[in-house]
């Protein structure tokens, strides 16, 4: 006797169809499960073994096979358990299911048959969807997060037992009948989750006294999603003028809602799926004692890290120089390349990390070296200062397009006028929606990915501007990542002041913008 269903796993942020063959024979009572599986499915024998006779079932006394296809691919979790259960009772005759679907079974089981949730359901049943399946069946729990992929018929089991109910008026009374189920509908999950919404946090920079130098540089780096950080002496208000860039950054589309919504579902952080596709973007922020596979992503089996959960978003990293240097170095290559790749015996997984990094730092170890404040003078010396800074690398400060100070505020009462999140906000869509236009063909949204021949089709400079940035790169000794940088960062301020050549005076901007490439005997403003 030989059954297949069809259920699914994660393959990093990725679903992956498999095949779940059963075949039943004679000989001694034995279940085996092969195709790589780990621990937890391995042990899926006993749990499907319990739930089956505890509800009213009869597991087979033959030799039981279970094949997970392709058996090359290495599986883990428990998402098989539901298949697994009912390829043996449908292989065993005790069971008939409805053939008028392409259907899709996850879901993990408890010893009385109930059904658990299970992470990752989002992606999974995206690729089901793609390869064709019309519908799924699984935990009542997931059934909102699955309900977010549309056009896929959603059938919620909380019990292996709710199938009598399907099925018992054709079954009869006959013991040795199967249970022959006509239809799932009786199971179908409708969503009553509204159209995701994206909420705006309380906080307003309009609160923030002064700082507006600080605001247009933030208005800039939210504009083309450009790398930031700032630098200053403490209680200076660095870190809340950071956690204030949601609030100016353009909502998100319906793709990168899909794409981030599937990372916090392969990661088991989606906590309100009822609620929709997330609309927020992403604000991570760890703490400094992060280890490397917690930022980048790891394990046997990897998941996404810090980098990854903050797709689309911000990744904000407080006091910079506190983090592990080697936990930092680990940035270079999604910061260039926008996704992670983490490679492992059987498997290299790729994460995709396209985020905003926004980092803040004390000038000094003391931190208030150049602040000019009459109770905290500065205690370090030069050589301290150049030690405490190259915990940060340069391959790192390359990376970073708006290096800015911060200073004490001047402003001690609430202004006339300040700056607001909406009108910094206007100014960001204003330019990001000359920034779509401009690339419509060219599948990117933000000059940040500018690269190759792109960058210098739209980045061209007039003769005069062009000799005054090489003159300033050579002064300062910049590296050609810099200066593609600066082009990129000068094309987005050319895009808030409404021009579509970049002037002399974005350039300018540009380039005062990179603080720390200035010579360290310089006093910050």
């Amino acid at each position: 006797m030989y059954g297949k269903m069809y259920s699914a796993c994660l393959y990093g942020i990725d679903g992956v169809l498999i095949q779940v063959e059963v075949d039943i024979s004679n000989g001694l009572p034995q279940t085996s499960i092969i195709g790589l599986p780990d621990s937890a499915i391995r042990e899926a024998v006993e749990r499907v073994r319990a739930g089956i006779k505890n509800c009213g079932f009869t597991f087979p006394l033959q030799r039981t096979t279970i094949n997970l296809a392709p058996a090359d691919l290495r599986k883990e979790g428990s998402a098989f358990d539901l298949a697994i259960a009912l390829g043996i009772l449908c292989t065993s005759g005790q069971l008939v299911l409805p053939g008028d679907e392409k259907l899709l079974m996850i879901g993990e089981m408890a010893l009385d048959g109930s059904l658990r949730p299970v992470t990752g359901v989002l992606s999974m049943v995206d690729r089901a969807k793609r390869e064709g399946f019309t519908a799924v069946l699984l935990p009542k729990d997931n059934a909102a997060e699955a309900s977010l992929i549309e056009n896929m018929n959603i059938y919620a089991l909380n019990h292996l037992k709710e199938l009598f109910a399907l099925g018992e008026k054709e079954a009869g009374l006959a013991a040795a009948s199967p249970l022959r189920i006509s239809s799932l509908a009786g199971l179908r999950f409708v969503s009553s989750h509204p159209p995701g919404q994206e909420t705006h946090q309380a906080e307003d920079y309009a609160d923030v006294l002064g700082q507006h130098h600080v605001k247009r540089a933030l208005t800039i780096a939210a504009a083309g999603m450009h790398n930031i950080m700032l630098i200053g002496p403490p209680g200076t208000g660095k870190t809340m003028l950071i956690k204030r860039l949601p609030t100016i950054l353009p909502p998100m589309t319906e793709q990168e809602a899909l794409e981030t919504t599937k990372i916090f579902s392969a990661a088991g952080k989606l906590k309100e799926p009822a609620a929709g596709l997330l609309r927020t973007r992403p604000f991570r922020s760890p703490h400094h004692t992060i280890s490397t596979g917690g930022l980048i992503g790891g394990g046997t089996i990897p998941k996404p890290g810090e980098v990854s959960l903050a797709h689309r978003g911000i990744l904000f990293l407080d006091e910079l120089p506190e983090f592990n240097r080697q936990v930092l170095e680990v940035l270079r290559q999604p910061l260039e390349d926008k996704c992670v790749t983490i490679s492992r015996a059987r498997a290299v997984h790729t994460f995709p990390a396209r985020f905003m990094l926004a980092a803040s730092m004390n000038p000094c170890p003391c931190g208030y070296w150049g602040s000019e404040h009459p109770g905290h003078p500065c205690t370090c010396s030069p050589a301290r200062i150049a030690h405490y800074r190259s915990k940060i690398s340069g391959p790192l400060l390359d990376r970073i397009d708006l290096q800015v100070d911060v200073p004490r505020p001047r402003e001690w009462t609430k202004e006339k006028f300040s700056l607001s999140s909406a009108d910094m906000r206007a100014q960001v869509l204003e330019a990001h929606e000359r920034q779509v236009r401009r690339y419509r063909m060219l599948q990117m949204n933000w000059n940040s990915e500018l690269s190759g021949t792109a960058l210098r089709r739209f980045t061209k400079l007039d003769p005069d501007t062009a000799d005054m940035l090489h003159r300033t790169i050579e002064a300062l000794g910049l590296s050609m990542r810099a200066y593609d940088r600066i082009l990129k960062l000068s094309r987005t301020i050319a895009d808030l002041d409404g021009k579509e050549n970049i002037l002399s005076s974005h350039v300018a901007e540009a380039i005062q913008y990179r603080n720390l490439d200035r010579p360290q005997t310089e006093t910050p403003v």
